[in-house]
């Protein structure tokens, strides 16, 4: 007897999708839809009652795929977004990828798919992970945790370029105007936000923009970076583009003899839990990661309901900035 294998087989796809296109699911494509179609015709395939009202319940389940690893950034929105989807009565399958790649982008959502996911988020930090999963036959709605501007899926993030601003703005207001930027990796969508946000504050007041220097988040990069600073006086501020780089510089200063704030001030990106303990206490920008999650969720259930996702969307949240003591004005 033929069953719904036999017709994935012949159809070139899995069994969920063939599962989908029995139920009626609009969110396969067309020329899928066909090949599944043909597929049952050629096989005379007649499914039972009771398979396709099986079939046809709702799992409530998401699928949750990362590609940024342990980092405070990826790993807090991860948190976010299953806090938010558990809150609205979905379960949340998770795949953590160490490499942003085609095959095991494909592998980790034909593993959601056969979870019979209603939708997948992924949190795509790099342009590797987008073009990844640009790649792959998602099948179900797509929403990208990411600030980048894509076509074919929904992103939803926190103002990365907005968060930099009110940095650099924050030095500025102190009497800063030689700002130096450490960024992230410049394959992250964040970091070059951030990186385009530093830059639109110090290309304003009329001194030449400092050479960009670049590390990738982790405080031993800052430390590399700071050792080379320590030696030059032609800047009285560093906007760091995360936390642990910052730790990494102000280690750098101490080692070097540099005066943090007395003769430069240094701000972070993100607030992780220990920056109010570092030495001096971080000044630095806080990222809603939690309301992240919820806005991620609402824009989830836009699209499986097949809404228009932007109707009452929120906006993106501006992170905050915290004031501590690594930063002070010239003037005093």
């Amino acid at each position: 007897m033929t069953n719904i294998f036999d017709v994935a087989a012949e159809a070139g796809v899995s069994h969920q999708t063939v599962s989908r296109v029995l139920n009626g699911d609009k969110n396969v494509r067309p020329t899928t839809k066909a090949r599944v179609e043909d597929a049952i015709a050629k096989l005379n395939y007649r499914p039972s009652a009771a398979a396709r009202a099986l079939a046809g319940r709702r799992a409530r389940s998401l699928g949750l795929i990362s590609t940024g690893g342990p980092l405070f950034g990826p790993s807090s929105i991860m948190q976010g977004f299953d806090v938010a989807a558990r809150l609205a009565g979905y379960q949340v399958s998770t795949a953590t990828l160490g490499q942003s790649e085609p095959g095991a982008m494909r592998i980790a959502v034909d593993a959601l798919l056969g979870q019979n996911v209603e939708a997948i988020v992924l949190i795509a930090p790099d342009a590797a992970a987008i073009e990844a999963i640009q790649a792959v036959d998602v099948q179900v709605p797509l929403v990208v945790a990411d600030s980048g501007d894509y076509e074919g899926f929904l992103g939803v993030s926190l103002d990365q370029f907005g968060g930099a601003v009110a940095a650099t703005e924050h030095l500025v207001s102190l009497g800063h105007r030689s700002i130096v930027h450490l960024a992230g990796p410049a394959s992250w969508t964040d970091a070059r936000a951030r990186e385009e946000g530093w830059r639109s504050v110090v290309s304003r007041l009329g001194s030449p923009v400092p050479h960009v220097l670049r590390g990738d988040w982790t405080p031993d990069s800052g430390y590399r970076v700071g050792l080379e600073l320590a030696d030059r006086d032609d800047f009285t501020a560093v906007f760091c583009g995360n936390d642990q780089m910052a730790l990494g510089v102000l280690h750098a200063f101490v080692e070097k003899g540099v005066d943090v704030p007395g003769r430069i001030s240094v701000i972070g990106f993100d607030d992780i839990p220990e920056a109010a303990h570092f030495h001096p206490p971080l000044t630095t920008m806080r990222q809603d990661f939690e309301g992240l999650g919820r806005d991620l969720m609402r824009a989830v259930e836009a699209v499986i309901r097949g809404d228009d996702p932007t109707v009452g969307d929120p906006g993106q949240r501006v992170p905050d900035l915290i004031v501590r003591s690594s930063t002070r004005s010239l003037a005093d």
